[in-house]
């Protein structure tokens, strides 16, 4: 073999495979590369790229030298996110939460941080999901607590099947149905089931859909919901409801000492997921 001829050999992009799975398509001509191959054996765990049995993982440098990896070619200007842990990698995907990170942390964390019961959240993602980080309905919803595409972009989710990313946007939204419904959890619930627009169309109350009630049932069987309203106070020793009634398209604040009448079940199930 020629000396041009080797070093060509030399220089051209080689697989080097991680376990049974993973190939990276990089250069190996270099002693720098190959000791990085080591290093980077152990970030392909934290930056989990591809979920995919069998996966091709792509590299190049950016302009600030910095290593880049991809489960697909490169095609013109490529957006590219940090990997936790190290400043020599960048990916073009968030990284996934580590294996050693349970679920329940991050549902704790988020539950904490926004206020909101870590077992309502529990059973949000039961009656959802059933856990499955990869669900995803009829309707597009995605992701443990089956966000909506709309509300993920409204709520800068960029993966709603990363379980990190799902859980804080999930409960962020679970956050503002809550306010908006001045603490109800049944109605907060009833709105993260039918939309919150279904709920104030229906005077603030459960929407009369079978299957917004089944959801309901279903959280239940997990977690005590509450149905307590901060809007119901107490005056003199006599309860003082707050309520909406729709006319004409407009909401109509009324009070009374007379609890509002729950609306008739119907057959539309009213569901957005």
């Amino acid at each position: 073999m020629t000396g041009a001829a080797s070093n060509a050999l030399a220089c051209a992009p080689r697989y080097v495979r991680y376990g049974a799975h993973v190939m990276f398509r990089v250069p190996t001509h270099t002693l720098a590369t190959k000791r990085l191959l080591g290093g980077l054996l152990v970030a392909t765990v934290l930056v989990a790229i591809s979920e995919a049995a069998e996966a091709q993982i792509y590299s190049w440098r950016d302009a600030d030298g910095v290593l880049v990896l991809s489960d697909t070619p490169r095609v013109g200007a490529v957006t590219t996110v940090p990997v936790r842990g190290t400043s020599a990698i960048r990916a073009t995907r968030a990284a996934r939460p580590v294996p050693n990170q349970s679920l329940d942390t991050i549902i704790l964390r988020e539950a904490t941080r926004h206020g909101v019961r870590p077992e309502l959240v529990r059973a949000v993602i039961q009656v959802e999901s059933a856990f499955n980080p990869r669900a995803r309905s009829q309707k597009g919803a995605m992701g443990l607590m089956q966000l909506m595409p709309a509300t993920a972009a409204d709520l800068h989710v960029t993966d709603p099947y990363d379980p990190d990313q799902n859980v804080r946007g999930g409960v962020t939204y679970l956050r503002q149905l809550l306010d908006r419904f001045d603490g109800n959890e049944e109605l907060a619930l009833a709105a993260y089931n039918a939309g919150p627009e279904a709920v104030a169309r229906h005077g603030n109350q459960v929407p009369p859909f079978r299957e917004t009630r089944n959801y309901l049932d279903r959280v239940r069987s997990s977690t005590t919901v509450t149905d307590r309203d901060r809007s119901a106070t107490v005056s003199n020793g006599q309860t003082i409801y707050k309520s909406y009634e729709v006319r004409d398209g407009r909401r109509i604040l009324s009070y009374s000492d007379v609890p509002p009448p729950a609306p008739r079940p119907a057959a539309d199930d009213g569901s957005q997921r």
